[in-house]
């Protein structure tokens, strides 16, 4: 079998649009994806589907369900197609989800072994990933509100310091470019930083620290951006980095740390010296993993303590080095908590849109009809512009915005019209983060310090695919933990198909208007007040107690 890429043009192989969009989604992950082998979508582990005797059989079934038909798929396993109705899911799935007291690393793993189940990260088994651009998005936003907030609104001439460069973290190096800084990425894995350089994402690689830094002073000095792949380990990088006195302007991390077994690479060990030591002691692995985190955060904590602006990217780097003792580690902030949460307690968050015949002219339209009608979102507009200068595509055409409520529904509406009056070449599809105000509990990322103490309540992304379901959604997706993640998140996802259809229409505005107003209720629940301005602006229907 030849390597999977996403179908294009106007022809059909489902029995209609909406299956045919999912089936292109579908493809479209792994055509992004950092190991289509594997089926390996992003971050070491996160699938697209269980193993390629259930994606054959995903493909089968999507290819032939009716419109009445809903397609039941557990863990990347396609269990059934069931009689429902023209306005329900065609596709409904759950990924990793495991009971409370079972949820540990050493049971998925177990589980996994035993070809029971998968981790489907956040958008990868939804089928929702649209390559780097989402993330790129998301650090662009995290990197601006730093300049806005510790730097005067600008990071001309400061020094990023980070580390990653797979599905999540190649973002990283464009996002620091698109802020004006200059930004070292440390990657152990040279194949990554060459597809990095290849995909236009990255400007130089070396293996040479001081030649890194050299490049780094230079474009700092002149005030010029540059992006530098340092292919090396972080955790001998970034204790070098302490040793020298150096101290950058901004520090995160964003490699696989999530996942001691599969993702995150010790210091002093080679890829293959890792792979032999995952089939003969993983047990040591995940310990020298750990420990090696815990060297990389604890370097992290000294640059803090010097200066430097350090925050958690996500990646569960704080958890994995305060359980190998580094008890200070969460006085590393959590991106979202710091410099995002105002967005999500107005349920601003990062909404996408594919064009699903793969002709870019169409997201180029819907980029003018943003840029003319939604002028006051500063953040969604000077981010199209950015994007079309610096993005190039991945797989197919895609963008993100951040859109709250009533926007999203706006915009999806004018797109359904567009495609019904032919102003597009075709079908657009919609979807989200599961990154987003109601859709997400992780107590160390999304749901930190939440101001009631609910952090650890993951009643609300269950709710959010409830609701996603009876508001018409064309797949609805519920995720939790897996591997290093274990049980510390629950998140929800859903897309819909714009097809031209006025049934669309119906569907559009009761799923994003419900996606988004749950997000609202959720803030205004745990006591904020842009969560609470945000319903007496548009009328969100709260039952107070």
């Amino acid at each position: 079998m030849g390597r999977i890429t996403a179908f294009r043009g106007s022809d059909l192989r489902c029995k209609g649009w909406r299956q045919e969009a999912l089936l292109r989604m579908l493809e479209n992950v792994l055509e992004n994806g950092e190991n289509q082998k594997e089926l390996v979508v992003y971050a070491a582990l996160g699938k697209a589907a269980r193993n390629w005797d259930a994606y054959h059989a995903i493909v089968d079934a999507l290819r032939n369900i009716e419109e009445d038909e809903t397609l039941v798929i557990q863990s990347g396993k396609p269990i059934g197609i069931l009689k429902t109705h023209a306005f329900a899911p065609l596709v409904i799935m759950a990924n990793c989800n495991v009971v409370g007291k079972w949820a540990t690393s050493e049971n998925f793993y177990d589980l996994q072994e035993k070809g029971l189940i998968m981790w489907g990260g956040l958008t990868a088994a939804a089928w929702q990933y649209i390559g780097s651009q989402g993330v790129i998005q998301g650090t662009y936003e995290i990197f601006a509100a730093i300049a806005e907030r510790h730097f005067n609104g600008s990071l001309v001439g400061k020094f990023i310091l980070t580390a990653g460069l797979g599905g999540m973290g190649g973002a990283q190096p464009l996002a620091g470019v698109m802020v004006g800084a200059t930004i070292l990425v440390v990657e152990i894995d040279e194949a990554r930083v060459d597809k990095r350089i290849e995909d236009g994402y990255l400007q130089k690689k070396t293996h040479d620290l001081d030649e890194a830094l050299a490049w780094i002073e230079g474009a700092a000095s002149k005030g010029e951006s540059v992006s530098v792949g340092l292919v090396g380990n972080a955790a001998d990088v970034y204790t070098e980095l302490v040793r020298r006195e150096i101290t950058p302007d901004i520090v995160t991390d964003q490699t696989s740390a999530h996942d001691l077994l599969y993702g995150y690479i010790p210091a002093g060990y080679s890829l293959e010296g890792v792979k032999r030591l995952r089939e003969t002691d993983p047990v040591k692995l995940e310990q020298d993993a750990r420990a090696s985190i815990a060297l990389e955060v604890a370097a992290m904590l000294t640059l803090k303590n010097r200066g430097s602006i350090v925050f958690d990217n996500g990646n569960n780097i704080r958890t994995q080095a305060y359980e190998y003792g580094v008890k200070d580690a969460f006085e590393i902030d959590i991106f979202t908590e710091a410099y995002l949460r105002p967005l999500f307690s107005r349920a601003i968050g990062p909404f996408r849109w594919v064009a699903l015949t793969g002709e870019a002219s169409d997201i180029q339209t819907i980029d003018n009809y943003i840029l003319e009608h939604f002028k006051e979102n500063k953040i969604a507009t000077n981010w199209i512009s950015l994007a079309n200068k610096y993005v190039p595509f991945q797989g197919l055409p895609a963008r993100i915005g951040w859109f709250g409520h009533g926007e999203r529904t706006e915009l999806a509406l004018a797109v359904n019209k567009m495609v019904r009056d032919g102003v597009l070449s075709g079908p657009i599809a919609f979807s989200r983060d599961h990154l987003d105000a109601g859709a997400m509990t992780h107590p160390n990322i999304m749901t930190e310090r939440m101001k009631d103490g609910s952090d650890a309540i993951s009643d609300w992304p269950l709710l959010n695919a409830m609701l996603s379901c009876s508001s018409m959604a064309d797949l609805t997706a519920i995720h939790s933990g897996g591997g290093g993640y274990s049980g510390y998140m629950t998140s929800a996802g859903i897309t819909l198909v714009a097809d031209g259809t006025a049934e669309t229409d119906i569907r559009l505005k009761h799923a994003l208007d419900n996606d988004t107003s749950l997000g609202v209720l959720r803030y205004a629940d745990a006591g904020y007040e842009e969560s609470l301005d945000e319903i007496d602006k548009k009328g969100i229907r709260r039952i107070d107690l």
